[in-house]
């Protein structure tokens, strides 16, 4: 016995393997294998980033389902690196997504550029660092005055504004696969399902109501449409019969399948010779007659519920819907005013019952849908979203719910910034004017010299113009107008003499091209200026825009997470 065990505790020990020493790394941006990931990061994300991207798959190495995107919450979800860096910037741009749904692709790319140009520029990274603050607070600066010349006041009168700034948000996404005038109604839905969520009786707490998003694969875009109210599986052959408005309901969260695991945690006693089906069906019975007197026309259970008491609701021509889901339960309260009954073992109180108006069958395809019409002013809608295939359908669900909250993020700042890069090349423009005429009050405060400090923002500036040329992927040439600070696209076949009759408009569609307008190609050196403000007697009418809140975090974010990863001198990895 003895002997067994001595041997039974050498072969244990035989199996360990002595642990391994922490490896530290020091100057991790000195290493080519560290910059060679860095880059390739960003040439995949920038590639999908705008109309024209170029679309990624991604799928697992074992096989799997193949995921078709070039939205950057997928993207970077997908990315599988071991290295912390790597990690650290994923991280942080995945939690500003979460936060805000847009300008991911624009904070990655901003950020890897920043990281890129500051291995360039040959200078100390606490002096890059120090800069880079500075800068970002001129920027954020200049983005909160009234009279920023890249920022748009949206318009609550005019449903115009609104629809732009979903269209820009939607047609960023090429996988999407719409066309012009599907696009349009897609934005136009969006803005329709907003609106619906907004009270119009603004309470002492204002309450967003809720958008359900029911996809249907297989239709055209244009037989996409929101209804007020809530559409719901139903069962087939449902019968409506006569029935008077309002309609009475009530919602169980719990089970109602009469298991006996489904009465909840505690010891339960039996005695003996008791047959437990019948006294739960006998209770279930009871619930089923309380509700028949009580007048309900409808029953829903987030659950599921015992075909004999469906029988017994339906014969007494009750209308019955099982397995809600937990994701219907909160946009079906805020409709119905009903009050989840979370037990069978009590009466239902009055007060937990809610009501719908009337309810009706709609057809779509081969989905028959039951429709719970409002019994009042309600803030909670459903959108039946179609398309032709599964990938490009959710896509376009993603896409939309990205859409809903910029939209939502409109209410607390009623403005946006111009789209198509023009932000960004003005800013650029705006950052190299203030630096050559600000640097000798502003260098002494950062501690640096002026040399030091025109070429740390020259990278800052040059980082935010590789934004904007990202946007273009057919080998065209990206150029800034000497005036206004725009951004314009010269296509490949045409020359910079034919750029007024290529293009009309510049990124965002405010500024017109003319003869007399002055050009240079981007991340090229000109003679800095200070953009001209747009002289209009009418509001701006841009045809890109981009969400203020979103990109103004998206830019901090950038920022942050490169001056982050500068300021890493050491890596301790644990590779046990």
């Amino acid at each position: 016995m003895y002997i067994a065990s001595y041997l039974s505790s050498l072969m244990q020990m035989s199996r360990l393997v002595k642990k391994s020493p922490s490896v530290c790394t020091d100057l991790l941006l000195n290493s080519s294998d560290v910059c060679n990931k860095l880059r390739l990061m960003k040439e995949l994300l920038k590639s999908s980033y705008g109309p024209t991207a170029r679309l990624k798959q991604v799928h697992n190495n074992i096989g799997g389902a193949v995921v078709t995107t070039s939205t950057s919450s997928v993207l970077l979800q997908a990315i599988s690196s071991s290295h912390p860096i790597i990690s650290l910037i994923k991280g942080s741009i995945l939690n500003h997504v979460s936060r805000f749904s847009d300008c991911g692709l624009f904070a990655s790319v901003f950020c890897l550029s920043l990281i890129e140009e500051a291995g360039r520029c040959d200078l100390s990274k606490n002096v890059i660092i120090r800069v880079n603050k500075h800068i970002l607070s001129l920027c954020t600066a200049h983005l909160q005055q009234e009279d920023c010349g890249c920022k748009v006041q949206l318009d609550f009168c005019s449903s115009q504004s609104l629809i732009t700034l979903a269209r820009s948000v939607i047609s960023s996404k090429p996988t999407c696969v719409l066309s012009e005038p599907e696009s349009t109604h897609i934005s136009r839905l969006a803005v329709q399902a907003f609106l619906l969520t907004v009270p119009c009786n603004i309470p002492d707490k204002v309450r967003l109501g809720r958008t359900v998003i029911i996809p249907i694969e297989g239709h055209s875009v244009q037989k996409s449409a929101v209804f007020p109210g809530l559409l719901l599986d139903t069962p087939e052959n449902i019968s409506l019969g006569n029935l008077c408005s309002p309609l009475r309901m009530v919602l169980f969260s719990a089970s109602l399948a009469g298991d006996l695991g489904e009465l909840g945690d505690g010891r339960i006693e039996v005695h003996q010779g008791v047959d437990t089906d019948s006294q739960i069906l006998g209770q279930l019975l009871e619930l089923g007659k309380q509700v028949l007197k009580d007048e309900v026309k409808l029953f829903v259970c987030q659950k599921v519920i015992h075909p004999v008491l469906q029988h017994y609701l339906r014969c007494n021509a009750i209308i019955v819907i099982e397995r809600l889901g937990i994701s219907l339960m909160e946009p079906l309260i805020q409709l119905t005013g009903a009050q989840p009954v979370a037990t069978l073992h009590t009466t239902i109180p009055r007060e937990a019952y809610g009501e719908v108006h009337n309810v009706s069958v709609r057809q779509f395809g081969s989905k028959t849908k039951l429709h719970l019409h409002p019994a009042g002013k309600t803030t909670t809608c459903t959108t039946i979203l179609c398309h032709r295939n599964e990938t490009m359908l959710n896509e376009l669900k993603l896409v939309c719910q990205k859409a809903e909250h910029v939209l939502r993020l409109t209410l607390r700042e009623p403005c946006a910034l111009l789209g198509g890069g023009c932000t960004e090349t003005h800013l650029a423009a705006y950052v190299r004017h203030q630096s050559k005429n600000n640097v000798s009050e502003s260098s002494p405060v950062l501690g640096c010299s002026q040399t030091e400090y025109l070429v740390a923002a020259e990278a800052f500036c040059r980082s935010l113009e590789s934004v904007a040329t990202s946007l273009e992927h057919d080998d065209g040439a990206s150029l800034i107008d000497l005036t206004h600070a725009h951004h314009w696209t010269l296509p490949s076949d045409v020359t910079e003499e034919h750029l007024e009759d290529a293009t009309a408009l510049c990124g965002c569609g405010v500024v017109q091209s003319c003869q007399n307008k002055k050009w240079s190609y981007l991340n090229t050196e000109y003679a800095e200026f200070s953009p001209a403000p747009l002289l209009t007697a009418s509001p701006l009418q841009p045809t890109v825009l981009d969400s203020f809140t979103a990109k103004v975090n998206a830019l901090e974010v950038a920022v942050e997470t490169a001056n982050l990863v500068l300021d890493v001198r050491y890596v301790i990895q644990d590779v046990n």
